[in-house]
C-alpha cells in the first residue's frame, strides 16, 4: 500500500533543516504563539496557484462546466405529469412526501432504494480510487469545482499568480480596493446563486423564484439559501485547501483504497534526479531532467511539492503534470517527468523491467462485485415494486368481539396506497377462514371496494366475521387481497377468535 506523507504539521522555513523529536514541537509551539497571538496553530498562508494550460487542465475545465451546468440547470428541467402533480423533472417534495426524478417516483417507505443508491455510489468511489487514485477530489468534488470557479473570478479581477501576490503586498489604494471589492461581490453572487439553486430542488423552481423575492417563500427556503451562500463563500473563497486538508475525512481514509498499482500523480525520481538548474547548450550527462524550476509547485492548488512523494494533501488534479510537460517541451526533454503512474510501475522501470498496469486485481474485483450486487438489487427493487401496497392495522381493543349468535368478529384498518398517477378502484377480499364475511361499519356484508386517489393512500375500516360453526384456533393465519384490473396485492394478517384450545 502506498505511503502517504502528512504535510499538515509545521514545516521548516526555507533553508532550514527539519528538526526532530521534541525540538519540532517546541519550535512549532513557539512559532505558533508568535504568529497567532497565543494560538495553537499557525495562520493560513495564502496559496496563489498559477494558471497552466494542458490536457489535464482542459479536462478540468470540461468537467467544471459540466458539473456546474448539471447543478444549476437540473431544477429548471420540466417533465410532463398529470395535472395536479409537480411538473419538475427532479424534485424532493417534502410537502407531498415524494421524490421525483423524471419517470421515477419514490415514496418515503422506499428508503431502501435511496440506501442502495448511496451504497453503490460509495463502492464506485472506492473502485475509482483503487484504480485511478483521488480523481473524485481532483475533478468532480464540489469543493474542487467551486474553488476552481472562484479562482477564475479572482484572476479576472486581480490577474495571475504574480499580479495577485503584488496586489496583496501593495499598500491600500483605489486600484486595490476596487479589485478586492469586485472580487468579493462576484464571489458572493456565485455563492448566492449556489444557495438559490439548491432550494429549487425542494420546491417548484418557477414558483419559488417568484415567491422568494416577495417574501412568500417558506422559511426553510430562506434559511437553506443563507446557509449555502455562507458555506460556499467561506469554503471556496477563504478556506479552500484547508477544507480538503483539515475538514474532509477522505484524505485520511483513502490509503485503505490504494495499493501499489493505483494510478497517482507521481514524480519519476529515477529520471529527474539529481535535479538542478540547466543552461542552454549544457550537457545532460550525469544529471536528471528536473531543472528545479518549481513550476509544479506554483500551479498546485494545495501548495505542495509533488517531488516529495505521495502526500495526503494531493488531490490528483494533474495540473503539475501539465506544468512540467510544458517545461520539458521548452528544454527539449521527453514529457512525463511528472505523470499519472503507479508505484509498482515506477519501481519496475527503475530496475529496467517492463511496467505493468493490472486493472483486474483482488480489491478491484471485490469493489466491482459488491457494486454489481448492490446495483442489481437496487435496480430489481425499483423495477419490480408494485403499483399499489397494502398495510393492515388490527384493532387492539377489543381484539375480537363475540356476537350474540356465537359468531366472532375482528376489526381491521386497511391502508391502500396507489402509486400510479390515476385514481384506481380496489376490490377487497379476505381468505383463510371458510365462510367468513367481510363488511364495513354500518353495512351488513358483501363486497368491499374503495377508490384511492392518484398517488395517495386511502384508509378503510372493515370487519371480518367468522361463522359460529367455524372450527377456529385462538389465532388463525389469514390474508387480505386487493385487486384492481390485473393488479393483485396480498398481505398476511391473523384472525383472533379467543378460542381456549387450538385446533
Amino acid at each position: 500500500m502506498p505511503t502517504l506523507i502528512d504535510n499538515t504539521g509545521p514545516k521548516p522555513e526555507s533553508g532550514q533543516k527539519p528538526e526532530s523529536g521534541k525540538a519540532v514541537s517546541a519550535a512549532a509551539r513557539a512559532k505558533g504563539k508568535g504568529d497567532a497571538k497565543g494560538g495553537l496553530y499557525k495562520p493560513r498562508q495564502p496559496i496563489y496557484p498559477k494558471l497552466v494550460h494542458g490536457k489535464w487542465r482542459a479536462v478540468k475545465w470540461a468537467l467544471l462546466i459540466a458539473c456546474l451546468a448539471i447543478y444549476y440547470v437540473t431544477p429548471w428541467i420540466r417533465w410532463t405529469r398529470p395535472e395536479g402533480f409537480p411538473q419538475q423533472a427532479a424534485l424532493v417534495d417534502f410537502d407531498g412526501r415524494r421524490f421525483y426524478f423524471f419517470d421515477i417516483q419514490l415514496w418515503p417507505q422506499e428508503v431502501y432504494i435511496f440506501t442502495g443508491i448511496l451504497v453503490m455510489a460509495a463502492l464506485a468511489l472506492f473502485l475509482v480510487t483503487a484504480l485511478f487514485g483521488r480523481l473524485w477530489c481532483g475533478y468532480a468534488c464540489p469543493q474542487t469545482v467551486w474553488t476552481d470557479l472562484y479562482i477564475v473570478v479572482e484572476r479576472l479581477f486581480e490577474g495571475d499568480r504574480n499580479a495577485r501576490m503584488r496586489l496583496d503586498a501593495a499598500p491600500t489604494s483605489f486600484n486595490k480596493i476596487w479589485r478586492k471589492t469586485g472580487k468579493h461581490l462576484a464571489w458572493l453572487g456565485i455563492a448566492f446563486g449556489t444557495g438559490g439553486a439548491w432550494i429549487f430542488y425542494f420546491h417548484d423552481a418557477p414558483t419559488l423564484i417568484r415567491t422568494f423575492w416577495t417574501g412568500e417563500a417558506p422559511v426553510t427556503a430562506y434559511v437553506s439559501c443563507l446557509l449555502l451562500t455562507c458555506t460556499t463563500y467561506i469554503f471556496a473563497g477563504w478556506m479552500r485547501e484547508q477544507v480538503c486538508t483539515y475538514m474532509c475525512p477522505w484524505p485520511r481514509i483513502q490509503g485503505a483504497m490504494l495499493d501499489d498499482h493505483s494510478l497517482q500523480v507521481t514524480y519519476l525520481g529515477y529520471r529527474g534526479e539529481p535535479r538542478g538548474p540547466h543552461k542552454k547548450n549544457q550537457t545532460w550527462e550525469g544529471r536528471g531532467d528536473c531543472i528545479d524550476c518549481h513550476q509544479c509547485v506554483v500551479v498546485c492548488p494545495m501548495g505542495i511539492d509533488i517531488r516529495d512523494g505521495a502526500q495526503m494533501e494531493c488531490i490528483n488534479c494533474g495540473l503539475c503534470v501539465d506544468a512540467c510537460d510544458e517545461v520539458m517541451i521548452k528544454i527539449d526533454r521527453p514529457t512525463g517527468l511528472i505523470a499519472y503512474d503507479s508505484e509498482y510501475a515506477v519501481a519496475a522501470r527503475t530496475k529496467g523491467q517492463p511496467a505493468k498496469y493490472p486493472v483486474v486485481r483482488s480489491r478491484t474485483i471485490y469493489y466491482a462485485m459488491a457494486m454489481s450486487v448492490v446495483g442489481g438489487l437496487t435496480l430489481w427493487s425499483l423495477m419490480t415494486r408494485p403499483e399499489a401496497d397494502l398495510n393492515i392495522i388490527r384493532d387492539r381493543n377489543p381484539t375480537f368481539v363475540r356476537m350474540h349468535d356465537g359468531a366472532v368478529r375482528d376489526g381491521y384498518t386497511l391502508k391502500i396506497g396507489n402509486r400510479t398517477f390515476e385514481p384506481r378502484r380496489f376490490e377487497v377480499s379476505f381468505t383463510g377462514i371458510p365462510g367468513a364475511r367481510l363488511s364495513q361499519p354500518g353495512e351488513t356484508g358483501g363486497t368491499v371496494s374503495v377508490v384511492v386517489p392518484a398517488d395517495q393512500v386511502a384508509a378503510v375500516r372493515v370487519f371480518v366475521t367468522a361463522p359460529a360453526d367455524a372450527e377456529l384456533a385462538s389465532s388463525v393465519p389469514a390474508h387480505f387481497v386487493i385487486r384492481s384490473g390485473d393488479l393483485k396485492v396480498e398481505t398476511k394478517t391473523v384472525f383472533l377468535s379467543g378460542a381456549a384450545n387450538p385446533q
